[in-house]
């Protein structure tokens, strides 16, 4: 008999294939001796929209609500049903016996496998293959240490309830506020607390009142100096009148050095990347989105097989890959890292290293480089990146700590205290990894949680031969001058530090019993914060895709649009203790503590209570965002909608779902100015627009480009046309049980 591997991609399962000695192709899958490789496409199945339960509910109609199917069914996608069909007549093979469920290792992972067993009704035994690489070693080890699918029994009861319960509560609250307002209005408990962690920093922004701090800083003996408050040891003061007294009074006032102390210092590197901070740091450092690194990530891990699982939330390694750990550094010894990786191979790693904690890796470790030898010039050039980040963090971690003598001068003159501080550094360590062939060190790198290093600068030489109790004479007639500055409001979210506050939303809570804020605090930090670490890209593409945030360069804003759903959504669904909540719950039934059936009921229950809330709601929704212009479809004026990339005109009837674009981003740059142009219009008119006031003809731009040599050719731009043609017919605010069979609201 032969044994049946389903895979969740394919390229995962050509993967497994030829590790498995499978060669001969089939429809949807590749036979072998003694195995048989299959492959979803993701997923394949999913839970069947409302209209699949009732023709009543093809209607959306408030009286209809809240709907709650009992039990669910299941429905297999559309665009996949062809490889669903291939890979359920391999599950009825008379000559399969037994299945390995080689999905992600993960709750979804698990939850895309059991649906489609389910929904074929295949009960042949099953095997669990959990691995966190794709390498032909982790493959082999994999299948050499399988388990009985029934010990993730548990995992299969968390994901399902997770799936079923934003069914109940995203549906049936989205339906509720849609046909209550009549606007297209979807909210989840995930994606409508994001709103509401923007919000409420839009709301310190508005709020906040710049005051203005003074210093004071001097120059003598060669010594630039910074006055320090004797009590509070503060910098600055927001008291002018004190700052300009103090000044009148030292000056012509003796200074002497009072202090003088060495401080040997020592700086860890950063702990390892989990796909939060990875994302964060590629934000960060090439404004690459939160989709655009996961994607990356995903070409590296299953195309070229050089990164290790993304879609995780640790940065900790567990202390079996420990002994992995040469392999992979040989691997990855080429190019820049050729000399870096032979210094690690010399280094000894100690089992009690700070970046191993089998407590803190729970589905899959750090992302770190694979055995695989790496291929650089196989790579993209944003690849590249993404790989170098995760090479250098890897390697950084290896090396010893960064260590410097912290060199403190505390001078006093008259009644008051200046100090001036320098680093002299005795040991790079890990900071190595992060200099450049020139020297200079990668800008920022390593430092977003550590301490900033960057203002660290070598002692003067005068500094060598004074000491303490030593006078130092004024470099100028007035060596004491006054700074000033102002308070700045809390940034502005971009991408990047969205996603740190959806990994941390304690800020953001609402609650005022403090002890059910510190459970909470702590359910959210071990469950991940607000979604998970694999669907927080998808959510914030959403928000942008269904007009609730905007991008005003790299900063984010909420739309008018999003400001009256806050007003109008239950409170519940605007704060992460929703989630929170609902984490713990599931985190216990994955781990067989808590009852499935009993989470579910009261699910139920909430739900009922939530359309309660919703249907006696007094608010009002009005569109401001209306233009003159009517839809060509339906005749009703058409609304103003920023995306992500582009403006664009929509019908306000969510059955219709007209739009076309206005203007889009796009990468041609501006003779002038050098900056991103904008392309606007349609057809024959399409023109270029740049913000310095330069425009040009789309057909002038190509023969311009043509005589330049830049290589633009006409398929190209035809290639771009097409794409923004495809998109600008994809309707909007097409029914919403089609839109929402793609709403992961988990998420």
């Amino acid at each position: 008999m032969k044994t049946l591997v389903l895979a969740e991609k394919p390229s995962v399962a050509r993967d497994i294939a030829r590790v498995l000695g499978c060669t001969r192709s089939l429809e949807g899958a590749i036979e072998g001796k003694d195995y048989v490789v299959t492959w979803g496409l993701g997923h394949l199945v999913e839970l069947s929209d409302p209209e699949e339960y009732s023709d009543d509910y093809k209607e959306w109609r408030l009286d209809l609500l809240p709907m709650m199917p009992e039990p669910f069914r299941l429905t297999v996608i559309r665009q996949t049903a062809r490889q669903f069909r291939a890979v359920k007549a391999q599950l009825f093979r008379k000559d399969v016996g037994q299945i390995v469920i080689a999905t992600d290792a993960g709750r979804e992972g698990e939850l895309v496998a059991r649906l489609i067993l389910e929904k074929t009704g295949c009960n042949k035994p099953a095997k669990r293959l959990w691995i966190s690489s794709v390498t032909d070693k982790a493959i082999r080890e994999g299948f050499a240490h399988l388990k009985d699918s029934r010990e993730y029994d548990s995992l299969r009861d968390a994901a399902m309830s997770r799936a079923e319960a934003d069914w109940l509560v995203g549906i049936n609250a989205t339906r509720a506020l849609t046909c209550k307002y009549n606007a297209q209005l979807s909210c989840g408990r995930v994606q409508t607390p994001t709103l509401a962690i923007i919000a409420k920093r839009e709301q310190e922004i508005r709020e906040f009142v710049p005051k203005s701090y003074y210093g004071i800083k001097g120059e003598y003996g060669g010594l630039k100096l910074i006055w320090q408050d004797g009590k509070t040891k503060s910098q600055r003061t927001f008291d002018k009148n004190r700052a300009e007294t103090l000044i009148r009074e030292l000056s012509g006032e003796k200074a002497q050095i009072k202090e003088r102390k060495q401080i040997p210092k020592s700086v860890q590197p950063p702990l390892l990347y989990d796909l939060t901070e990875l994302q964060r740091e590629a934000n960060r450092r090439y404004q690459y989105s939160a989709k655009e690194t996961l994607n990356l990530c995903q070409r590296l891990y299953e195309n070229h097989k050089v990164l290790t699982y993304p879609r995780t939330d640790s940065r900790y390694l567990s202390s079996d890959i420990l002994p992995t750990i040469p392999e992979r550094l040989k691997a990855c010894a080429t190019g820049p890292y050729r000399k870096l990786a032979g210094r690690a191979l010399a280094q000894k790693i100690s089992p009690k290293a700070f970046f191993v904690n089998n407590a803190k890796v729970s589905d899959h470790h750090a992302i770190i480089p694979t055995e695989q030898f790496v291929h650089l010039d196989h790579m993209t050039i944003d690849e590249r990146r993404i790989y170098d980040l995760v090479v250098r963090r890897f390697l950084a971690v290896l090396y010893p700590p960064y260590e410097y003598q912290e060199l403190k001068v505390t001078v006093s003159i008259g009644a008051e205290s200046f100090v001036s501080s320098f680093g002299i550094v005795t040991e790079k360590g890990w900071k190595e990894v992060y200099e450049e062939e020139n020297g200079k060190t990668v800008p920022g790198e390593g430092m977003e949680e550590e301490e900033d290093l960057s203002s660290i600068s070598a002692p003067p030489e005068a500094l060598g031969t004074l000491k303490e109790g030593e006078s130092l004479l004024p470099a100028c007639p007035a060596p004491l001058t006054l700074t000033e500055g102002k308070t700045r409001p809390p940034a502005r979210f971009t991408e990047g530090s969205l996603l740190a506050a959806m990994e941390n939303p304690a800020a953001y809570m609402e609650t005022e019993d403090e002890k059910e804020k510190r459970a909470m605090v702590k359910t959210l930090g071990e469950t991940g914060g607000l979604g998970t670490v694999a669907t927080r890209a998808d959510i914030i593409e959403k928000l942008f895709h269904s007009f609730l945030l905007e991008k005003k360069g790299q900063e984010i804003y909420l739309t008018p649009k999003a400001k009256q759903l806050l007003e109008l959504v239950p409170r519940d669904l605007r704060t992460p203790e929703l989630t929170a909540r609902w984490e713990g719950r599931l985190m216990k039934i994955a781990e067989g503590k808590e009852s499935r059936d009993r989470f579910m009921k009261d699910i139920r229950d909430y739900t009922n209570s939530l359309m309660g809330e919703i249907k006696a709601g007094e608010g009002s929704f009005r569109h401001d965002n209306m233009t003159n212009k009517k839809c060509p479809v339906c005749g009703k004026r058409l609304l103003a909608v920023n995306g992500k990339n582009s403006q664009m005109l929509v019908c306000q009837d969510r059955e219709c779902g007209y739009r076309e674009t206005v203007s889009r981003a796009s990468n041609a740059r501006c003779p002038k100015c050098h900056k991103k142009m904008d392309l606007k219009g349609s057809g024959e008119g399409k023109i270029f627009v740049c913000r310095c006031g330069y425009k040009e003809k789309l057909s002038s731009f190509t023969e311009r480009r043509k005589k330049e040599g830049a290589g633009v050719s006409k398929r190209d731009v035809a290639r771009y046309l097409n794409q923004q043609k495809k998109e600008a017919e994809t309707p909007i605010n097409s029914p919403f049980a089609d839109a929402f069979a793609k709403l992961n609201l988990d998420k």
